[in-house]
Formats: C-alpha cells, structure tokens, sequence
C-alpha cells in the first residue's frame, strides 16, 4: 500500500488492485495539461505577488508570511488549470512560486521608492532594467526572506500535485 492510500483509508483497509491503479493513473495522465498549469501558476503568482505588495506598502511592514501565501496559492493554481500527477507540475509550482516572491518583495520596493521619491510606480516600473532589479533585490534582501521563500516553494510543489480523494481510494481496494 502507499502511503496516501493509509492516509485515505486507514491502515488494514486492504490492498490496492495495482490493475485498477495503473487504469485510474494513465486516465488522470491523459487528463493533465502543464501548459494550462503553467499558466494558471503565473496568473497566481501575479496576484500573489500584487496582493503581497499592496499590502505590505498600505500596513509599511513587511510580512514574510505572504511569501507561503504565494506558494499555496501557485501550488493549488496549478494543480487545479494543469490536473496534474507527475513531478513536473510540482516542479513548475516551486518555480512560480519563487518567481512570484522575488516579484511580491521587487513590487513592493517599487511601491515604497515611489512614494518616497514622488514618482508614480507604472513610471518607475517602465523604466527597470536587469541591472536596476539586482540593486534593488540587494537593496531590500534579508536573510529571514530565504526561509519565507524555502517555505514557499515547499507548498508550490506540494500542492501542484492531484491527489487521490478517499473514494477513489476505495475504488482500488481489492
């Protein structure tokens, strides 16, 4: 038995038809889409990273929580547009995650010099460069955002995965 089938069923449940399994799994795999995962990932990490943002600009603190946030909320985005069971959807989670952090602390750098410098942020937003970005991610880093963002790209590739629900379970029981 797997792990997820004790977790769902309790231990002395019974074992899984491994026929039945393989039949579910190659319908879930011909069922999963990275492409629309991918895009349902970065349309997350575009409203995690602007909500992060916003909030920390309006409280001016910043809360490294909001970086699990963006994780969970990339995770589940591609589990759910991508129907996903294999790795590679877990990949593309973690790394949209860790996009949309790096993207929520960079936004909310550009809020606050905005303010501070009297310029409106789509100005100065125009007219960042690699070169400036590196600065101001040097600028603004903190070594506690290492972990926020471990965490975070932890729960991009822990909830990009599809998992099997109790009753589907009990279907592969023998």
């Amino acid at each position: 038995m797997t792990d997820q089938t004790e977790e769902g069923l309790g231990k002395g449940a019974g074992e899984i038809d491994q026929i039945k399994y393989q039949m579910m799994v190659q319908e879930f795999k011909a069922d999963q889409n990275l492409s629309f995962g991918i895009v349902g990932g970065i349309v997350a990490a575009t409203i995690g990273a602007t909500i992060w943002a916003i909030i920390t600009a309006v409280t001016n603190y910043q809360i490294g929580w909001m970086a699990v946030g963006v994780g969970f909320l990339v995770g589940y985005a591609v589990r759910v547009s991508g129907k996903g069971i294999d790795k590679t959807f877990g990949v593309a989670g973690a790394v949209l995650s860790i996009l949309g952090c790096v993207v929520g602390n960079l936004l909310t750098a550009c809020i606050l010099i905005s303010r501070h410098q009297h310029i409106p942020v789509l100005q100065l937003l125009s007219r960042l460069n690699p070169e400036i970005v590196v600065e101001i991610m040097k600028a603004t880093f903190n070594p506690m955002d290492l972990l926020f963002y471990a965490i975070a790209v932890y729960e991009g590739y822990r909830f990009a995965f599809r998992r099997l629900s109790k009753e589907e379970l009990e279907k592969l029981v023998k």
